[in-house]
């Protein structure tokens, strides 16, 4: 297959920049591509809303950048910030002239909310479920343009690259080039090839490698992996946002329900096992401190308490503008036996959301030619070392925006490196056999899982660090071997795939000799100065 415009992912950066290129040029083809169903996305569980200043009566472009440079703890890239904030407030209005409902009081004046770490109410949110309502505004306007094509359940391999014509390529060449891909058709269970002029990385986070996560079964760090096996650059993955209030649910593992951080932005208070509200002791910004800091200081009453959750104490809030604003938390407590009008909801931190990734410019470019990145499998410079909370789907929105306007200009000039595409080798598959057992793959993750949650979590030490490198390189031996026996499948993938990106988040931790915003190493309390990002 051959197209123009190749799209991996159909969350919401996937989904504005493809819209963009129809819109723009309706005689190229784009063709995106998604593991599952077209709605099976992080944006879609984005529950609090998106971030921009709406009312410049109280709230301006210069408070955001700050409260976003503060969340970030140092590490963000001040000119990408301000880019954001300003631009960001056009990506919302295009959104909202496609479609997008957000909340209005009586008046018809947008419901802005407050969340942790922000100076001022500017969260744009529908409900509790505003990034569904985003990606279905999206797809809608998609399933309009007949210049798109939306393929669901193929699962991406590998970018192709002068490697698979026999070049030497590693992370010193200068002149890598994405070609297209090769997919896993999981109709006809046959790998095939697409090639492609430019290639858009939309691929979403990489939450699954922990064992308690908000994100889907989908987040396994393919976009990541990809970039990384393709001598691409990889930047500041070590720092994994934890949520600090999932709903805790005894003996549940794996996807996390969310109680979204405008809860407390509403009045929401954390309490302990003993019903005292402890944020106080942490930060003067107490319930509302940036999630860094939340998310530890819940961890540190857990153990001190020797308990595995803490309570979000809800009682005292209005339950009818509770039901209203929250009604799907609303349901979720009460479907486990939770009343928020009688009962605290038990919470307690959960993996969340990746700051770091595939390392991109101020136009998504990635440091491979024709391939570029946005949305959480992007590190943009944005985020730091820590996400202010809402930031990321208007990060997603004005990256795509900004890697259309790009690849407006690239497709207009001449692109010589594109002579190989004809001759584009076939996926060798020669000497694979069908996995024998299941067991060899599902093990491996539950013991990923676990090394990951206990060893790069909340709290990272050097030891445990060492140990979690040990560790992880044992499992990718015995994954490599594996991989290079059998017929590929989804499972194997998304298995090669986590222990790469755990890979990344362990080195990348080990390298940084500091404490700062998501990676708080209890060896390295007092901070030093690191001069430049982590980059591998």
């Amino acid at each position: 297959m051959q197209t123009d415009i190749l799209v991996i992912g159909s969350g919401i950066a996937g989904l504005t920049y493809a819209l963009n290129i129809a819109q723009e040029m309706p005689n190229k083809n784009i063709t995106i591509l998604t593991k599952t169903q077209s709605d099976e996305t992080n944006t879609k569980y984005a529950q609090g809303g998106i971030a921009g200043v709406i009312n410049f009566n109280e709230d301006s472009f210069a408070k955001h950048i700050e409260d976003t440079l503060i969340a970030g703890d140092g590490l963000c890239n001040p000119h990408v910030v301000e880019i954001v904030v300003k631009e960001g407030v056009d990506r919302i209005n295009e959104l909202i002239a496609l479609g997008a409902s957000f909340d209005k009081d009586p008046n018809g004046n947008y419901k802005l909310g407050k969340e942790g770490g922000h100076s001022e109410n500017r969260i744009l949110h529908h409900k509790d479920v505003t990034g569904k309502e985003m990606e279905r505004t999206l797809l809608e306007a998609i399933k309009k343009r007949s210049n798109i094509n939306l393929i669901s359940h193929c699962f991406v391999l590998d970018i192709i690259t002068q490697h698979h014509f026999g070049y030497l390529v590693t992370k010193s060449t200068p002149d890598i080039e994405c070609y297209g891909v090769y997919v896993l058709n999981l109709a006809t269970n046959k790998i095939e090839k697409i090639t492609a002029n430019i290639t858009l990385l939309a691929t979403g986070g990489n939450g699954q490698v922990y064992r308690s996560t908000t994100n889907p079964a989908i987040a396994t760090g393919d976009g990541v992996a990809m970039v990384y096996r393709a001598k691409g650059r990889i930047e500041n993955i070590e720092f994994i946002q934890f949520h600090p209030t999932a709903l805790y649910e005894a003996g549940v593992r794996g996807h996390s329900f969310l109680i979204t951080e405008a809860v407390r932005g509403d009045g929401g208070i954390l309490r302990n096992a003993k019903g005292e509200a402890f944020m106080e002791k942490y930060d003067a910004r107490k319930d509302l401190a940036p999630r860094d800091i939340v998310a530890r200081a819940i961890d540190n009453e857990m153990k001190i308490n020797g308990t595995e959750f803490v309570y979000l104490d809800c009682t005292h809030m209005n339950q009818k503008k509770f039901e209203e604003h929250f009604p799907n938390i609303y349901a979720k407590c009460l479907s486990i036996g939770v009343d928020v009008a009688k009962n605290m909801i038990p919470v307690s931190p959960a993996a969340h959301y990746s700051c770091g990734g595939v390392k991109t410019d101020e136009y998504a470019r990635t440091s491979i030619k024709n391939l570029y990145a946005a949305g959480e499998c992007a590190s943009t410079g944005l985020h730091g070392a820590n996400r202010l909370a809402s930031n990321s789907l208007l990060e997603a929105m004005v990256f795509a925006h900004r890697a259309f306007l790009d690849t407006i200009n690239s497709l207009n000039a001449p692109n010589p490196s594109l002579v190989f595409k004809e001759s584009f080798p076939n996926w060798n598959a020669a000497g694979t056999t069908a996995p024998k057992e299941m067991i060899l793959i599902t093990q491996s993750l539950k013991e990923l899982k676990l090394l990951m949650s206990d060893y790069v979590g909340i709290v990272r030490n050097n030891e445990r660090l060492k140990r979690a490198s040990r560790r992880i390189d044992l499992l990718h031996e015995e994954t490599e071997a594996l991989y290079h026996r059998t017929e590929v499948s989804p499972q194997l993938c998304e298995l090669r795939n986590m222990i790469t990106v755990s890979y990344l988040i362990i080195k990348s931790a080990e390298l940084r000799k500091e404490s700062r915003g998501l990676h708080y190493n209890t060896d390295y309390l007092s901070k030093q100065v690191i001069l430049q990002n982590t980059i591998l």
